[in-house]
């Protein structure tokens, strides 16, 4: 197998810009195999978009990772970071932080600055092509990380506050992780705080959302409930979910990314 590529972007797939991407890199790097993370990420929404590169880069094999969502495309500075044995490649707003810490931290950054590297010329609004993509490829064909352009201090990289979970009182709080495309809320809440609580799977859980109090099964899935009931259950990163059986449990109780929830066994 070739190098891997991954790319992650909120570009969609209505439009020629994920193929244009592609064809950058294989043309310099024809060796290269490329995966495609995600490219339906909510336009500019990098908090989403650092869940899920964190949440999938486990899974993919060491290589370069490509990370271009940026609600400000083209006026922040890429960079390329190096961490547990792989470089992520993208806009210092956040978006690489999360996979950047679940590798171990970043060993060394870079800024890239060395337009040798791009494909000219360069659009101001289309990093993913013109720099992100081709940086990728000649990477993965021997050009080396500190030719991009000088070092930075890894410690001055842009970093989104990382989800958080209290355990206090008999319960746990946490927020809203992501929302994905079928409405399940992912909950910062791991699996091990709720079973720490005594909770386990086939209990009614206690949910608090502000002012809003309601009792929800805890189950292995959300098709152990009947369609159109709530369910939480553990989902595939490990942590807490809420869900509607068929249904968009986002939309029925209200809750964006971000929002707070606590969860209490039932006395």
């Amino acid at each position: 197998m070739g190098p891997v590529i991954t790319l992650l972007t909120d570009y969609g797939l209505e439009d020629g810009y994920v193929a244009a991407c592609h064809g950058v890199i294989l043309r310099l790097a024809p060796e290269a195999r490329v995966i495609d993370v995600c490219h339906l990420v909510p336009s500019g929404d990098v908090r989403r978009g650092a869940a899920i590169l964190a949440q999938t880069i486990p899974y993919i094999p060491a290589g370069v990772h490509i990370g271009a969502v940026d609600p400000a495309a083209g006026a922040r500075r890429p960079v390329a970071v190096e961490a547990g044995g792989r470089v992520f490649v993208g806009p210092d707003n956040g978006l690489l932080s999360w996979a950047v810490q679940a590798g171990g931290g970043a060993t060394a950054a870079y800024e890239i600055v060395n337009d040798e590297f791009f494909v000219q010329p360069v659009s101001p609004t289309f990093p993913g092509r013109d720099v992100y993509s081709p940086v990728a490829a000649q990477l993965c064909t021997g050009r080396k990380v500190s030719e991009l352009g000088p070092e930075i201090d890894p410690a001055r990289l842009v970093s989104l506050p990382a989800p958080t979970s209290l355990v206090r009182d008999g319960s746990v709080e946490g927020e809203v992780v992501s929302v994905d495309r079928y409405g399940n809320t992912q909950l910062s809440i791991a699996a091990g705080d709720l079973h720490s609580l005594g909770v386990r799977v086939g209990d009614i859980l206690q949910v608090h959302l502000g002012r809003r109090h309601l009792s929800m099964p805890y189950r292995e899935s959300y098709s152990a409930v009947a369609p159109g009931e709530l369910v939480a259950f553990t989902d595939s990163a490990g942590l807490i979910a809420i869900a509607v059986n068929n249904g968009d449990a986002a939309q029925r109780l209200g809750l964006p990314p971000g929002a707070r929830v606590r969860l209490r066994p039932t006395a």
